[in-house]
């Protein structure tokens, strides 16, 4: 009951809205708007904004979590990394945009301090925190927070008995992982790696909190159509936004479902 009231219902409104237009009556000319330039390129930039700071995301995260492994499992430094990778994993929207523009902002703490201290512009050729480029950052600070408690799992079901096995067959550090930790481990990497992507896919709070102007990715498109004055007449255009977004999460959340359930069977 509860996922059809708060997930399936609003689903099924949203996207239906895009096949009718002003009057009601149904139409594909809504849905057809999605292979303008303008829409296109808008799915093009939240492409490469979720691709980017995933991968990074995961290489960063997946890092720590093999740091990690050297620190007890109940010591406090592994405990201090768990419960603040959970907070910072979710610390987003308003309150992240505030903290990065009171950190780097045109006047922010550290922006002032490299420039009085060191002579150092960071926004000598553009103020580049309040575009596409700025988002990239913040992300960064949920997503590789995502990538520890996501992939760390995998990583401590790493059997210490594989590890003996290819010792005693005479294999190296680099047959070990090339051989058994790299398969074992890849279906659950690329899989938080989709997860990743869709995260930041569909991150909505953070983007509008930092850009104000203009809508470079498609949720701030979304919000454009429902409340732009320049779009007046184009609420509809919306669902059809909508129904772009839930296909390209549909694929993503297929994917890793697919690839979960593989790296399940070494995590028995």
């Amino acid at each position: 009951m509860y996922v059809l009231l708060f997930l399936a219902v609003p689903t099924i409104i949203a996207v239906g809205t895009g096949f009718v237009d002003e009057s009601g009556s149904f139409t594909w000319h809504t849905v057809a708007a999605l292979g303008s330039p303008e829409v296109l390129t808008t799915f093009v930039n939240s492409f490469w904004l979720s691709a980017l700071t995933a991968v990074v995301g995961a290489l960063v995260g997946g890092l720590a979590c093999y740091a990690l492994l050297g620190a007890r499992p109940d010591g406090a430094l592994r405990s201090a990394v768990d419960s603040l990778s959970g907070v910072l994993a979710q610390f987003g929207g308003v309150m992240l945009a505030f903290a990065f523009v009171a950190t780097i902002g045109i006047q922010g703490m550290v922006t002032l301090f490299l420039r009085d201290a060191f002579g150092l512009d960071i926004f000598e050729d553009g103020v580049w925190i309040y575009a596409m480029p700025g988002l990239v950052l913040p992300y960064l600070y949920f997503q590789v927070p995502l990538m520890i408690i996501t992939f760390m799992p995998a990583l401590e079901s790493l059997k210490p008995a594989w590890a003996e096995a290819n010792a005693t067959l005479g294999g190296t550090a680099a047959s070990y992982w090339q051989r058994i930790a790299f398969p074992v481990l890849a279906p659950s990497f690329f899989g938080s790696l989709l997860l990743l992507f869709a995260n930041a896919f569909s991150s909505y709070a953070t983007a509008a909190a930092l850009i104000s102007q203009g809508s470079q990715i498609a949720p701030l498109q979304i919000r454009a159509a429902l409340t732009s004055e320049t779009m007046l007449g184009q609420e509809n255009l919306a669902g059809a936004l909508a129904l772009g977004m839930i296909l390209v999460m549909a694929v993503v959340m297929l994917g890793y479902s697919a690839l979960a359930s593989r790296a399940a069977r070494w995590q028995r």
